[in-house]
């Protein structure tokens, strides 16, 4: 069995955080040779078109999916997972989606917070934008507390040194922060309320379908005195002989007083496998507050498999060996990854005679990532709204609140979706949440016709009326135009509602009843 094991092109030579990733590689493809497969490493950059190529010429059984960045970007790491998606070319570890979602760091908390995961609060381009809309005073006061600035996208403590930690007066202060650090940051940063406490790591690796929680380590901070904070900085991972990298020590060994908390963190741990749907194996951080309260700071869908690493460290204290972890991470990798469907093996999601069609599958938050980009009309804010409503429907089911329709064409191309839903407390009133048209197919009816099949839909469900909403801005003139060629009225104003200058327009339209 050929197993290509694909990483990064290591573009800073003298980085040791990059050039961690080929130690991976050698550890790993020694691994699977003593498993008894072929191993063929193999490195990737932007050029997606010259790996696309290598992939046909190497025709491999499964990738080992090791890429950690592409050009040195940590925001492009789910570019290869999703060429192999769609290839139909089976992958270790997480889906594209599912390792995109975790490494934004702000979506990943935002998320969390959504369904009861308790994380640090903060401050960053999310969370930016809805101060911006809500037009709080920059020169607000803060409560006396600590915030931590880190990367939204870089990992492996990328920027993090003695000066992460900051203590602002005021959210101008915070922000104007926020601003200087972000192209030292990889162009993204945000701010964590900084927890001050105990710091531990819990692994989980895949055995029979289901996730085993490995020993819990502890990162302990010794001989950390005055204001120096107890962080694992970039130091501490990456520069043997420093105070940093000499004073963070990994710990298996706890008191029995700890077992209440230790089971906690487990168990949080195994709901944040569930909650972003985490595959083969992961890792999730927490900080633990003085009051014994575990907070998760990150959720890593493909943490770092160095021999000398804290995954390789937690299966070595549950009796596992490399080698052994490495087959279970293969047997976890389905036999086709679920979100691709080569040509010839199986068919395609059900679609009507005229292009319809009304499931949401696992291709679809990356599909429409790729549509709303394509259009240049949404902010990243935005794009990410959209992919997170076809998340939540593809986790929760109808629970979700959101229904979509699907256009596209005989080979499956998505040419324009339209997401709706019923309004929360009221009888039959629903909201159209969205609707966007590939620039290809702009212009010919296929937005018109999408909004039909979405009011018979809707009609057909007991809704007697849509609302839709969108800027007073004249950059969106055009989608006012639209909504009024399709029969809705204007029926509100809200001035500045999303910020100065900027105000909601809401739009609504009655419904004939099904018969």
């Amino acid at each position: 069995m050929r197993i290509l094991v694909l990483y990064n092109s290591v573009t800073d030579q003298k980085a040791p955080d990059a050039l961690d990733v080929l130690s991976q590689v050698e550890a790993v493809s020694g691994a699977l040779s003593d498993l008894g497969y072929e191993p063929v490493p193999l490195a990737c950059d932007l050029d997606l078109e010259a790996l696309r190529r290598d992939l046909v010429s190497l025709c491999p059984d499964l990738v080992f999916n090791l890429v950690e960045s592409l050009n040195g970007q940590g925001r492009l790491i789910h570019l290869a997972p999703i060429l192999l998606e769609a290839m139909g070319i089976p992958y270790t570890g997480s889906s594209a989606y599912v390792i995109y979602r975790t490494s934004n760091k702000t979506a990943a908390k935002d998320h969390m917070s959504q369904w009861g995961v308790a994380t640090p609060s903060w401050i960053g381009p999310a969370s930016l934008l809805r101060i911006q809309r809500t037009r709080v005073n920059p020169a607000e006061r803060l409560p006396n507390q600590s915030w931590i600035i880190k990367s939204v996208w870089e990992h492996a403590s990328f920027g993090l040194d003695e000066n992460a930690v900051v203590c602002p007066d005021t959210l101008g202060d915070i922000l104007n922060t926020l601003k200087q650090r972000s192209p030292a940051l990889g162009g993204d940063c945000f701010a964590e309320h900084y927890i001050p406490g105990r710091e531990f790591n819990v692994a989980l690796i895949e055995e029979a379908g289901k996730p085993r929680v490995l020993p819990v380590a502890e990162i302990r901070f010794e001989n950390y005195e005055g204001e120096k904070p107890a962080i694992v900085c970039y130091r501490a991972k990456w520069e043997p002989g420093s105070f940093e990298c000499l004073n963070t020590v990994r710990s298996f060994e706890f008191p029995d007083s700890d077992g209440p908390l230790l089971e906690g963190v487990t168990s949080i741990a195994r709901h944040c496998w569930d909650l972003f749907h985490l595959k083969g194996y992961a890792r999730v951080d927490f900080r633990v507050d003085d009051c014994g309260n575990p907070w998760v700071l990150e959720v890593n869908a493909n943490p770092c498999l160095s021999p000398d690493a804290g995954f390789a460290a937690a299966m070595e204290q549950a009796g596992i060996s490399y080698v052994q972890a490495i087959d279970a991470i293969v047997r976890a990798t389905p036999a086709r990854p679920a979100t691709a469907t080569p040509a010839g093996t199986a068919p395609p999601p059900e679609r009507d005679s005229q292009g319809f069609r009304y499931e949401v599958t696992d291709d679809d938050p990356a599909e429409v990532r790729l549509l709303a980009s394509a259009t240049g009309f949404f902010s990243p804010e935005e794009i990410e709204i959209a992919v997170e409503l076809v998340g939540e429907r593809l986790a929760r089911g109808p629970a979700s609140g959101y229904a979509f329709v699907f256009r596209e064409d005989e080979n499956g191309r998505l040419l324009g979706y339209a997401c709706f839903g019923p309004v929360p407390c009221t009888r039959s009133s629903y909201d159209l949440y969205w609707i966007a048209v590939h620039p290809d197919f702009q212009k010919n009816g296929l937005g018109r016709v999408l909004m039909a099949e979405a009011e018979r839909l809707i009609a057909r469900a007991g809704g007697t009326q849509v609302y839709a909403d969108t800027s007073d801005r004249p950059q969106y003139a055009p989608t006012r135009r639209f909504y009024e060629r399709c029969g809705y009225v204007r029926v509100a104003g809200l001035p500045e509602f999303y910020g100065p200058e900027d105000g909601k327009v809401v739009f609504e339209k009655k419904l004939t009843p099904a018969a």
